[in-house]
């Protein structure tokens, strides 16, 4: 286990660890309602700066780049300061990202500061989750880095269809304007409930770089990194989608996107359950269920009952994940968690990116907006021949 953070400081945060892991949840409410309102006003976006959503899918390609590169270089170059300063910076930096997005005018524009947006999102989530993880002990590690998790989850049920909701009545620059608030909130509960908690005695740029050392380290970002991509090449024109296919209206969406919010939250308590009882095992059956839940859009897609169970079970299967592999990450990469456990959320949104690029892709080929389910399947499916190798190689290890 890293020494990232003493137990001592860990135990005594200044209102207790419940209000510490509520300031941490608030951060992870304010990134994904950042993160995931942004695909809901997708044709509000299009419209506004007379672009194709497709081509305006390419701001949800920008955010994940952001995570992906943000992660490992903002997590390695800052390895010496404080973590409660490091994670008052990062949401600092997210609401600066995200007033940018309101002012946004054209395609570049909207890109650039969409990616400024990302850069903080998966160094947070990692040093958050370790912070959480070391309240609680060992054997309710998942559990404590889901209740981190909920806010994310929590996001979709209040705060996505909240932000949408905004985008539809004021503009989607007035959505924008409240995720940036929620970040400064974030930064102020931060400064108040965390104790300073510094790096430990010789924190490096070098020892965190260690975890790219461990093929295990790389096989459970694959895992990552693909599998958790079907849940985006849905998620990501899901507003067109129920739209188009369903008929819904779209003062509807924000009450479906709601379901799939409550079905996070469900799934993100039960992931983080099931891999304090088993790990790998939990990662394993949940690949399957994305696996058949995505598959299962195209043919629900045209029912308003079926799409709204469907999409409860997304949501339940695709977070039901996150608390397995960052535990996982955890476990594998010693001394060097802190990148590590960044580095899965740079995994999730390179999934985030090549699902919203390949379900671009199919609806673009004129293969119709379902055609994004049997994409997701498909990831999933390539999500688990990764983690078969991942077992396989970590019992021959064992067995060595």
């Amino acid at each position: 286990m890293s020494k990232l953070i003493s137990p001592a400081e860990a135990e005594s945060p200044p209102f207790g660890a419940a209000m510490a892991e509520l300031s941490l949840a608030v951060g992870g409410f304010a990134l994904g309602t950042g993160e995931f309102a942004s695909m809901g006003l997708l044709p509000n976006v299009a419209r506004d700066i007379d672009i194709s959503i497709p081509m305006a899918g390419h701001m949800i390609s920008a955010y994940a780049l952001g995570v992906v590169i943000g992660a490992p270089v903002i997590t390695a170059a800052f390895a010496r300061m404080s973590r409660r300063a490091m994670l008052i910076g990062l949401m600092l930096v997210f609401a600066l990202g995200n007033l940018a997005s309101a002012a946004a005018f054209d395609y570049g524009s909207i890109v650039a500061a969409r990616f400024l947006a990302g850069l903080p999102h998966g160094a947070y989530f990692g040093i958050a989750s370790l912070v959480a993880a070391s309240l609680v002990p060992p054997n309710k590690r998942a559990q404590a880095v889901a209740r981190m998790m909920l806010g994310l989850s929590v996001a979709n049920v209040l705060g996505v269809p909240f932000a949408t909701w905004i985008g539809q009545i004021a503009g989607w620059r007035a959505a924008f304007d409240v995720v940036a608030a929620l970040g400064v909130l974030t930064a102020l509960l931060c400064r108040l409930a965390l104790r300073p908690m510094p790096a430990p005695e010789g924190a490096s740029p070098m020892t965190e770089l260690g975890a790219l050392r461990t093929p295990q380290v790389w096989l459970t970002l694959g895992i990552a990194a693909i599998g958790f991509g079907g849940l985006f090449a849905v998620y990501s024109y899901i507003t067109p989608m129920l739209t188009n296919v369903t008929g819904t209206t779209e003062a509807a969406v924000p009450i479906l996107l709601a379901v799939i919010g409550i079905g996070m939250i469900a799934g993100g308590l039960f992931g983080g359950w099931l891999a304090d009882r088993g790990v790998m095992r939990a990662v394993g059956r949940l690949l399957i269920l994305n696996m058949v839940v995505l598959g299962l859009i195209a043919l629900t897609a045209h029912s308003l009952p079926a799409v709204t169970i469907n999409l409860f079970m997304m949501g339940f299967a695709g977070l039901g994940i996150g608390p397995a592999l960052q535990t996982r990450l955890m476990d594998v990469a010693g001394d060097a968690q802190a990148l590590a456990a960044s580095l899965n959320h740079s995994a999730f949104n390179t999934a985030n990116a090549l699902g919203a690029w390949l379900g671009g892709i199919s609806i673009a080929a004129g293969y119709g907006w379902t055609s994004t389910g049997p994409i997701g399947a498909l990831l999933s499916a390539a999500g688990f021949l990764v983690f078969l190798l991942a077992r396989f190689t970590d019992r021959r290890r064992a067995y060595a």
